[in-house]
């Protein structure tokens, strides 16, 4: 997995969240449905530990047909709040790194046209 993608794992994983509560394995699940398909299931769990330890999410230990009871992770104020810096940030960078790939792009155009 890239470090960019390690870097904003956390505000997708709260994304999914925001949508409903939903446990490890689900989660996983969506993501490689989303195309997402190099990350480790241990990766999600292990963020998922720092996410509520960190208070974003509350959780619930609900039975399991099989094996021990699972637990279930919902948003709660704290990882909505979380989430809104996330996507704050996310568009600040998005902009900025567009501005400059649209910059490296017209001085590239210019730079042919004067061959």
């Amino acid at each position: 997995m890239t470090e960019m993608l390690k870097g904003t794992l956390e505000g997708i994983v709260l994304t999914i969240l925001e949508a409903r509560p939903a446990y490890g394995y689900e989660i996983t699940t969506h993501l490689r449905e989303q195309g997402f398909t190099d990350i480790a299931e241990g990766t999600v769990y292990a963020l998922l530990v720092r996410i509520e330890q960190r208070g974003f999410v509350d959780v619930e230990k609900v039975p399991s047909e099989k094996g021990p009871p699972r637990k279930v992770y919902s948003l709660n104020a704290a990882g909505r709040a979380q989430l809104a810096e996330f996507w704050r940030t996310w568009a600040f960078l998005a902009g900025r790194i567009d501005r400059l790939r649209t910059e490296r792009t017209a001085h590239d155009e210019h730079a042919d046209t004067e061959g």
